[in-house]
């Protein structure tokens, strides 16, 4: 898209919900810049020698509020975890690492812990889980020619590698592994991040991007089961698992950009 193009449709976007009056032919962008915060006339430069809030009034509020309310929404949650975090009691060196996710497992924790045939059999499944991404996400270069699932995993797993040879956590001190679980017997692996949802996220988005809407949802659901049985087993902390999902999205984003750079690279080269 062109960056006059990209500029209206940011305007009109930002701008929604409020109608143009036949007087204000000539003051659109004007207007825009006001309600949106974003000046279109004059690159970003300061106008009239104020800064932008300094124009700000209660309509500006009232707009933001009502139009902007997921940036409201996190502005709020910005706040309140200013607060916890500045009056929060730190985990001494002595003790575990808090997780809250480990606090919503205990049960299911406890169940695994003395129950090995069921932890076994968990980890057989989540081995089968695993099996389905790798296929799924090679298949989609081998079979069908399209490599943005196979780059974005390739990308993914040297970052997790790096990141996680970088900083070693310890291992939970109530882990229950399993010799039917990948890597097999968990002899050793990284803890941050986790590759097993980072990669069913690649290749989710795949499935979405191919309109496979159903073997997509599929992928879904036993990601979250996946995820559940990770912290039940204290294979993982919960920030693994949370990063696994931004990591899978971040890298199937970059390997599309960097498929597209190709592109137009040998477009531009005559290749």
């Amino acid at each position: 898209m062109k960056t006059a193009e990209a500029t209206a449709a940011t305007t009109t976007v930002l701008s929604r919900g409020y109608k143009r009056s036949p007087k204000s032919n000539g003051k659109v962008n004007g207007t825009a810049a006001k309600k949106t915060g974003v000046n279109h006339g004059n690159g970003g430069d300061i106008s009239n020698g104020k800064a932008s809030f300094m124009k700000w009034t209660l309509d500006d509020v009232v707009y933001v509020a009502k139009y902007h309310r997921l940036p409201c929404f996190f502005a709020a949650w910005f706040l309140f975890f200013i607060y916890v975090e500045y009056t929060l009691r730190m985990v001494p060196d002595s003790s575990p690492p808090f997780d809250l996710g480990f606090v919503v497992t205990r049960s299911f924790h406890r169940a695994l812990a003395s129950w090995p045939e069921l932890n076994s059999l968990l980890a057989a499944l989540n081995t089968v889980f695993v099996a389905m991404q790798s296929v799924y996400i090679i298949g989609t270069w081998v079979v069908e020619g399209r490599p943005r699932a196979t780059i974005s995993a390739l990308f993914m797993f040297t970052c997790r590698g790096i990141l996680g040879y970088s900083t070693q956590l310890p291992l939970p001190q109530e882990f229950v592994g399993s010799g039917m679980d990948f890597p097999v017997g968990n002899i050793s692996f990284f803890l941050f991040y986790s590759g097993h949802v980072a990669g069913s996220v690649i290749a989710s988005l795949d499935m979405r991007r191919m309109q496979r809407w159903e073997l997509a949802w599929l992928f879904d659901i036993l990601n979250v089961l996946q995820a559940v049985r990770l912290l039940g087993t204290r294979g993982h902390y919960t920030i693994d698992l949370a990063v696994g999902v931004g990591a899978g999205i971040l890298f199937d984003s970059l390997a599309g950009k960097y498929i597209e750079s190709r592109r137009k690279s040998a477009v531009a080269s005559g290749v």
